[in-house]
């Protein structure tokens, strides 16, 4: 019987390597960009076409490499970075594995040019498919130059499951943005098929995340700065009131590493407590430094989960310093039981002088008397209260037009039809329906009622006929003065990618550069602010990214029907929450939300008398 176990050939094993530490072109940019940040450069440049798929080269000056190292580096396990098992303790560096370019030059073909300052030639390698092709000496600037291209040319499996280019670039573009924000000394440029998204000269924190950012995050960054024996916190919080509804612009950065943690997320959300509302997360650049062998960075293959020796203490010290920067810039809620609160006027202007208060009576007022002056006095009240109730009803009788004219927001009158999409025994009968709380819906049925969620049911019917294109005209609502709203670098290959489908359902939008223009937005909108419904729009569509079963029409439409839907505590007339239970039970699915949440609750008579009658 021949043996069954057998050693893997190189170029076998070092694909299964690249599996670990490659998995899409912003995996090869962390392992390139890092390796220029140990060589000591200066200035790095990133040069990416079709997202990476086609090219990725990063340029760098820093100390190069000789003939013999150029064609040890693509070894695996070769490394210069540790000699013996006690250095992994002791870490300063990115790169140590000694995997990274052998994982790399497994799926891709690779060209490397490097020269050392003191050398007057350098070298070229032509590499494919771990395969050395050519090594010959070459003229070239100091520094390293390494172009890797057709990634996973020979594994096409793991090709085809790449996302489009829009979403590997913005995987790029946030490999490339972890490592410049906690490199703000190394000038960086990053150029993306021939035009440059990023060029980032070497500069302080603030500075360099107010460049990527916007110059809008100068006015909402807090410093923090704690120092104790077991570590040192440094960087920014954001101010409260520019919280967002996503998770993303969060960084942690420990010795000058990026890495991810919920547990230190946690202390961060604990340190905001009061003053931002559930669901809400505010955007962080904090920077730890302690001693090397208090952290094992060698827990994943990429390096993004770091196990801490102290991480209990370290919890309370950052949920400390946090809460007391914001203390300290008045942020954060004080109570001061020494202050005399009726004390505290404002300060005189220059010149300004002291306005005694005037105090105005009615000098005819006699409560034992009803005289004229008392009449006249009264008689002028009743005229102001006439005009009140004049206005008030004045008022009522526009909004009564308003919502009959808005009931259309849910659905067509020509297009309702009542399904009984529960079972047979569920036939809505045309009685009034109750909004309870202005949150949920209050309908009778045959043998009990229903108890809707009228913002998980707004979500439904909005989804479905997103998702239905809508075969008739889609209705939009021209604004009278175009607004524009600037967009962060980060999110434009997103908006670009989204301004189609926005289109389609009743925006009307431009992107010019990084200002994108808004003409008009869908009936559905109402009277919500353009601006902020498109945020709310896209900050959704970040939200359901995780849902990896949506395709971007899908995840684009749900966001879209969250951000329309009228949130609870919204008031609805009698006639519109008719024509919301009909387009409900309209729908294939009326039971639940796109989300997956329950949307109608159902309760018998017989369920209502067990709880007051007893047996």
């Amino acid at each position: 019987m021949s043996e069954l176990i057998k050693l893997l050939p190189d170029h076998i094993a070092n694909q299964i390597a690249a599996g670990e530490v490659i998995q899409r072109p912003a995996s090869v940019v962390k392992e390139l960009v890092e390796n220029a940040i140990d060589a000591g450069a200066s200035r790095i440049d990133l040069v990416v076409k079709d997202a990476g798929k086609t090219l990725i080269q990063v340029i760098d000056n820093g100390c190069g490499m000789s003939d013999m190292d150029a064609r040890m580096c693509f070894e695996r396990h070769a490394t210069s970075k540790i000699s013996n098992a006690d250095d992994l303790y002791a870490l300063r560096t990115m790169g140590f594995r000694g995997e990274a370019l052998a994982s790399i030059c497994a799926i891709a073909h690779v060209n490397l040019k490097t020269k050392r300052a003191d050398e007057e030639l350098g070298t070229e390698i032509v590499n494919e498919g771990s395969t050395i092709l050519s090594q010959e000496p070459v003229m070239c600037s100091n520094g390293t130059s390494i172009s890797v291209k057709n990634l996973f040319y020979n594994v096409p499996a793991r090709r085809n499951f790449l996302g489009k280019d829009t979403t590997e670039y913005r995987h790029v573009m946030e490999e490339f943005l972890r490592i410049a924000l906690v490199n703000q000394d190394i000038e960086m440029t990053f150029h993306h098929n021939d035009e440059e998204i990023y060029h980032l000269p070497a500069q302080g924190l603030r500075q360099r995340i107010v460049q990527i950012f916007g110059k809008s995050y100068n006015q909402r960054l807090v410093p923090v700065n704690e120092e104790t024996d077991i570590i040192r916190i440094s960087g920014f919080v954001t101010k409260p009131e520019f919280v967002k509804t996503t998770r993303d612009q969060q960084y942690f950065f420990v010795n000058h590493r990026f890495f991810k943690d919920r547990y230190f997320n946690h202390a961060i959300i604990n340190a905001y407590d009061g003053l931002i509302p559930s669901g809400k997360f505010p955007p962080y650049f904090l920077y730890f430094e302690l001693a090397p062998n208090a952290i094992d960075v060698n827990v994943h293959p990429t390096k993004t989960e770091i196990k801490f020796e102290e991480n209990q203490a370290i919890y309370a010290i950052l949920r400390s310093a946090v809460k007391q920067a914001l203390g300290k810039f008045n942020i954060a809620p004080t109570l001061d039981f020494e202050r005399e609160s009726s004390f505290e006027t404002p300060p005189l202007k220059k010149g300004e002088t002291v306005k005694m208060p005037e105090i105005k009576v009615n000098p005819d007022y006699n409560p034992f008397k009803s005289d004229a002056g008392m009449k006249s006095w009264e008689s002028k009240s009743d005229a102001a209260g006439l005009e009140s109730l004049k206005t008030m009803y004045a008022d009522l009788k526009i909004r009564g037009e308003e919502e009959e004219a808005s009931v259309d927001r849910f659905v067509d009158r020509e297009n309702v039809t009542i399904l009984s999409a529960m079972d047979e025994e569920v036939e809505v009968e045309r009685k009034k329906p109750v909004q309870l709380l202005e949150k949920y819906i209050l309908v009778s049925v045959k043998n009990g009622f229903l108890l809707i969620d009228q913002y998980r049911a707004s979500c439904r019917v909005l989804f479905d006929r997103l998702m239905a294109g809508d075969s008739g005209e889609r209705r939009s609502q021209r604004l009278v003065f175009p607004e524009s709203m600037e967009i962060e670098k980060p999110d434009l290959p997103l908006w670009a990618e989204a301004l189609k489908q926005l289109n389609k359902t009743g925006f009307e939008l431009e992107l010019n550069k990084s200002v994108l223009e808004i003409h008009a937005v869908p009936v559905d909108a109402g009277d919500k602010n353009p601006v902020k419904l498109l945020h709310e729009i896209v900050s959704s569509y970040k939200a359901s990214e995780q849902e990896s079963d949506l395709d971007f029409s899908e995840r684009m439409a749900l966001a879209m029907a969250t951000s329309l839907a009228p949130k609870a505590g919204t008031y609805l007339s009698a006639e519109e929450m008719n024509y919301l239970v009909d387009a409900l039970f309209a729908c294939e699915s009326p039971q639940v939300a796109p989300n997956g949440k329950k949307i109608i609750a159902r309760r018998s008579i017989k369920e209502g008398d067990a709880k007051f009658l007893r047996q």
